[in-house]
């Protein structure tokens, strides 16, 4: 039996596919599990990972139409059940499993856009669950396709091969011994479909970085990717301080690898929140308009910094950009959470 994972929508939605994958190969283990990806950083998400085969990594954006159908059909015919991972809601994700042509093609059925994205072109499906975790979501698509219930749910898998090493020479390096408090910011998150406007302000990530040195003596970290690094050096810049440090690696397993070391990883919601789950940290999550149930930081210690406001969650599994309908303040959800409050749920681990 072949079985194909399509993860094609980002890095924190193949890694919340861990624990479903973790469950599918216990069930299933002499099947072949393959995973198709379009990010670099979903590669490195599943490389290591003992219950993946083989990866294909194809950039269906960059490369345009006539490639991409010309790589979809030399994985046609060869799977007998592919699935998208959710919150894979998009057309162009549903028309590529067909494409494949796997017999059982699974997917969750959505509340909102489903015909209009094709979501009938696959045939084992659950109905969208939004106070269900996304984790908890896949697992289940898992249990139809199995007709079976599992009772313990796993945690977010993530698998290192040398990279470790490469954590030990930079706190060496760095001379940050293993007494000091380390702390992580992620002070970005994806930008497509307008989810930068998510984001906590730069400056209150400086504000909170001076606070946490100041009272703690602590050294804090600072996380992103490559297209982040102006928004990490505009915090840098705004901590002012020698106990703070932009991160900069050459890859994700790499940043991953230094992040294991952090006492509290302090985030947006984003691919890194998941990552610092998956490592088992202390994860404050500061949610602005997101649905929290759908991604709050899945089995490890975290708290939610949130206003709670009457008209949160308004972000929605869609591939429509995200919007904020209030009158007064836009995206007052994110831009009213203050320094106080997050520094709060900081202090809480420290």
């Amino acid at each position: 039996m072949k079985i194909l994972i399509i993860a094609l929508s980002g890095i924190g939605d193949a890694l919340m596919f861990t624990p479903a994958l973790k469950l599918l190969k216990e069930s299933l283990p002499d099947a072949e599990i393959d995973a198709l990806v379009m990010f670099e950083g979903a590669v490195e998400i599943f490389k290591n990972n003992p219950n993946i085969d083989n990866i294909h990594h194809f950039n269906f954006i960059s490369e345009g139409y006539f490639k991409s159908l010309k790589f979809i059909l030399k994985l046609s015919g060869k799977y007998d059940i592919s699935i998208n991972v959710y919150p894979s809601n998009r057309k162009e994700y549903n028309i590529i499993s067909q494409l494949i042509g796997a017999n059982k093609r699974v997917a969750v059925k959505y509340l909102r856009r489903d015909i209009r994205n094709f979501g009938f072109l696959n045939n084992i499906r659950i109905w969208e669950n939004e106070d269900a975790h996304n984790a908890e979501t896949n697992i289940k698509m898992c249990e139809v396709l199995l007709n079976k219930k599992f009772e313990n749910y796993p945690s977010l898998e993530i698998f290192f091969d040398d990279d470790n090493k490469y954590s030990k020479f930079f706190f060496r390096d760095n001379k940050i011994n293993d007494k000091e408090v380390v702390i992580g910011f992620h002070p970005g998150c994806a930008t497509l479909k307008n989810h930068f406007k998510r984001r906590w302000e730069p400056e209150k990530f400086s504000e909170l970085g001076r606070k946490l040195i100041e009272e703690f003596d602590a050294k804090v970290l600072i996380f992103g990717g490559p297209d982040e690094a102006s928004l990490k050096e505009k915090v840098y810049r705004g901590i002012n301080s020698p106990a703070s440090q932009i991160i900069d690696t050459a890859s994700l397993l790499q940043s991953a690898s230094i992040m294991k070391r952090c006492k509290v990883f302090v985030t947006n919601d984003s691919s890194q929140m998941h990552i610092a789950a998956a490592l088992q940290l202390n994860v404050v999550a500061i949610i602005g308009p997101t649905n929290y149930k759908y991604i709050h930081p899945w089995k490890t210690e975290h708290e939610i910094v949130s206003l709670n406001l009457d008209c949160s969650p308004c972000f929605y599994y869609s591939p429509r950009p995200l919007i904020c309908s209030r009158d007064d303040v836009k995206f007052k959800c994110i831009k009213d959470l203050t320094v106080g409050l997050v520094y709060e749920a900081v202090k809480k681990f420290l």
